[in-house]
């Protein structure tokens, strides 16, 4: 049987010290939630938030298999602590697995130069207008397929007022780029970060990575950044990231995990 845990405390060392931050929020209690195999002595745990499970422990075929209510469109992305979880998930879903990898990011708090980013906000088009996300914006994310991950862990702009922060751009009131928290921790968020497929290699997703960045570091909080693939990557070093590692992930669409 697998319990939503609503202790963390009780599966905070089975994740040890694994640098991820979707994790932190879980932990932390701020966003996302965790299961495990036992609720008062847990073996096995995962995390989940958004598009995002992490699995940690002693490997559990019975959790892998475990769907939480939260999969609202079919689609993972299932992050293995080690190879023996990697199999017995790839195991599971077969066919509906594709291994990739990701790119972590060194977590440097110091290492962004800011007149660097203040260089790249100012250097946006005079066509387009760069604006933190308000109610309205919020809303028009939120729309919108390709923007609604901006926004999508906030149910409410007064949810997102309050733990999320974000920049986008728009040309001719419409919304073509953005970059924003996915999930917020403690200390810092998760960037999200996308532009619509025709305003693409612009330079709007640099504006947009810049202007999050500075308003992140203002307020004292961490815009931890991990690349789903090495566009992503490239753009996280020039807006000041060093590369950590890459490490593997299981994408996964199953039909049948919508609600």
């Amino acid at each position: 049987m697998i319990y939503e845990i609503t202790n963390p405390d009780s599966v905070s060392s089975l994740f040890g010290a694994w640098e991820e931050t979707m994790i932190y929020s879980c932990l932390q209690r701020i966003m996302g939630k965790i299961y495990a195999d036992d609720f008062n002595k847990p073996t096995a745990a995962m995390a989940a938030i958004g598009d995002f499970i992490f699995f940690a422990g002693k490997p559990s075929a019975e959790l892998a298999a475990y769907k939480p209510e939260r999969l609202s469109n079919g689609f993972s992305i299932i992050v293995p602590q080690n190879e023996r979880w990697k199999t017995i998930i790839a195991q599971y879903y077969g066919e509906k697995a594709n291994i990739i990898s990701r790119y972590a990011l060194k977590k440097e708090p110091h290492s962004f130069d800011r007149e660097k980013l203040e260089k790249a906000v100012a250097s946006l088009p005079e066509q387009y207008t760069l604006s933190m996300i308000d109610e309205k914006l919020y809303h028009m994310c939120k729309a919108q397929a390709w923007s609604a991950d901006l926004v999508s862990q906030f149910p409410s702009y007064e949810n997102y007022r309050r733990l999320g922060i974000g920049a986008v751009v728009c040309k001719d009131g419409l919304l073509v780029s953005g970059a924003s928290s996915y999930s917020r921790y403690r200390e810092g968020i998760e960037i999200d970060i996308d532009t619509k497929k025709e305003y693409r290699r612009k330079g709007l997703a640099y504006v947009c990575g810049a202007k999050l960045i500075l308003e992140c570091l203002k307020r004292n909080l961490y815009p931890s950044w991990d690349a789903h693939n090495k566009g992503s990557l490239a753009l996280a070093e020039k807006l000041g990231y060093r590369y950590s590692h890459t490490y593997t992930a299981i994408e996964v669409w199953d039909p049948s995990t919508k609600d």
